[in-house]
C-alpha cells in the first residue's frame, strides 16, 4: 500500500475509534439519566457499533454509508458521531445536490428519537438544534475541503500543462537547431566531395603528372575524403527539411571580424586567445563561433556597457575550452526580452559536436557576481 493509502486508512481507523467513543459516552449518559436501559441499551449500542464500523468504507461508498446510518439515527442517538463523519465525507467528495440531500435526510431522521427520548437537561428544541448545528458544521468543513482539493487539482493540472508546453518548446528549439546544422553540413559536405572529385578528375586527365604531384594530389584527396566522412558522421544525427539557400556558418577563422564588429557597436571585449597553431576541426570550430556569437549578443542585451572577457585555450585532455564572462550590472537595465532560446540551441549544437556546455551566475575571486558561458569541445591531437 502506498504512503497516501496508509495515511488514509489511519484516518479512517481514527474516525471509527472516535465514533465508537461517542457511542459509548452516549450510552453511558443515557443509562445514567434512565432514558435507555436494559436490553434497549444493549441493542442500541450494538447497532451503533455496526454503524461506526461502516465508516471504514466511507471513502469508497460515502453516500451508501450515510444512507445506512439514517435508519439507525431514527432509533438511537449513539450513532451521532458516525453520522457527523459520514455527512462530512459526502460533502468532501460529492456535489452539493447529494450533500444537501444526505444532510436533510439526517436532520429529519434525528427528530423522532429526540422527541421520543428527550434529554432531561437540554430538552427537545435544544437537542434538535444542536444536531442541526453539527450537521451544518460537517457540511461546511467538508465543502471547504472539497473546494480546496479541486483547486489544488487544477493547479497541478496547470503546472503539468505548463511543464509539457515548456518541454515541447525546448524540443522544438532543439529540432530547429538540428535542422540548421543539417543545412550547414549539407553545403560543407558537398564542398568536400566536390574537392575529392576535382582532384581525382585531375589525376585521370593528367597522366603526365610527376610522382610528387601525384602524391600531393592523393594526399589532398585523402584529407578531403577523411573530412567528408567526419562531416557525414555529424550530419547523420540531425534532421533535414530540404530547404536550400543557406550558406555554412563561419568558424573561428572569422573570430577577429566578429569581435571587431561587436567593438564597433560599443562593446568592450577583452580577448585572451591561447590556442596553439594547430587548426581546429570544422565542427567544434563552428560550434565555438556560434557560442561566442550568442554570448556576446546576450552580454549586449542584458549587460550593456559591461566589459566582456573572452578566452580560448586547449586543455591537456585535448579539448577546446571557450569561455565568456561578464559582471552583472550594478543596477537593472532595460534590455531586450529573451526566452533563453539561444542557450537551448547552443546546448544542442555543443552536444552534437561532442562537447559539453555550462552556464550560469557565479561569484568570482574578487567576490563579484558574473555570468559565465563555457564550453568544452573535442580537439584531438
Amino acid at each position: 500500500m502506498s504512503q497516501g493509502g496508509t495515511q488514509d486508512r489511519t484516518v479512517d481507523l481514527a474516525c471509527v475509534a472516535i465514533a465508537l467513543l461517542v457511542a459509548v459516552l452516549g450510552a453511558t449518559d443515557a443509562e445514567a439519566t434512565r432514558r435507555v436501559t436494559g436490553d434497549a441499551l444493549f441493542w442500541s449500542l450494538m447497532l451503533a457499533i455496526a454503524g461506526c464500523a461502516a465508516l471504514w468504507w466511507r471513502r469508497r461508498y460515502p453516500i451508501v454509508v450515510a444512507l445506512v446510518l439514517a435508519p439507525m439515527a431514527v432509533v438511537t442517538e449513539f450513532v451521532g458521531g458516525a453520522v457527523v463523519v459520514a455527512v462530512y465525507t459526502v460533502a468532501a467528495n460529492r456535489r452539493w445536490a447529494a450533500t444537501l440531500a444526505v444532510a436533510g435526510l439526517h436532520a429529519v431522521a434525528g427528530v423522532p428519537y429526540a422527541m421520543a427520548r428527550p434529554d432531561p437537561v437540554l430538552g427537545v428544541p435544544v437537542t434538535i438544534g444542536l444536531g442541526l448545528a453539527l450537521l451544518v458544521i460537517a457540511v461546511g468543513v467538508g465543502a471547504a475541503v472539497r473546494v480546496r482539493r479541486v483547486r489544488l487539482a487544477r493547479l497541478r493540472d496547470a503546472a503539468a500543462a505548463a511543464e509539457a508546453d515548456a518541454a515541447r518548446a525546448a524540443e522544438s528549439l532543439r529540432t530547429r537547431e538540428r535542422r540548421q546544422i543539417a543545412r550547414e553540413m549539407h553545403d560543407v559536405l558537398a564542398h568536400r566531395i566536390s574537392l575529392v572529385s576535382l582532384h581525382a578528375g585531375a589525376l585521370e586527365i593528367r597522366p603526365d603528372l610527376s610522382s610528387d604531384e601525384v602524391v600531393r594530389a592523393a594526399g589532398t584527396i585523402r584529407a578531403s575524403a577523411h573530412q567528408a566522412l567526419e562531416d557525414l558522421r555529424e550530419i547523420l544525427g540531425v534532421l533535414r527539411d530540404g530547404s536550400d539557400g543557406l550558406a555554412p556558418r563561419p568558424g573561428l577563422e572569422e573570430l577577429d571580424r566578429l569581435v571587431a564588429d561587436c567593438r564597433s557597436a560599443g562593446a568592450v571585449i577583452e580577448v585572451d586567445d591561447r590556442r596553439p597553431d594547430a587548426p581546429v576541426p570544422s565542427s567544434p570550430s563552428r560550434a565555438a563561433y556560434r557560442l561566442i556569437q550568442e554570448g556576446l549578443t546576450n552580454a549586449g542585451k542584458h549587460a550593456p556597457g559591461v566589459p566582456v572577457g573572452l578566452g580560448l585555450d586547449r586543455t591537456a585532455g585535448g579539448e577546446l575550452h571557450v569561455w565568456l564572462r561578464n559582471a552583472l550590472p550594478a543596477a537593472p537595465s532595460v534590455s531586450l526580452p529573451g526566452a533563453r532560446a539561444g542557450l537551448v540551441g547552443l546546448a544542442e549544437r555543443v552536444s552534437l559536436a561532442g562537447g559539453r556546455l555550462d552556464h550560469g551566475v557565479r561569484r568570482g575571486a574578487d567576490g563579484t557576481l558574473a555570468f559565465h558561458l563555457e564550453a568544452w569541445l573535442p580537439w584531438p591531437t
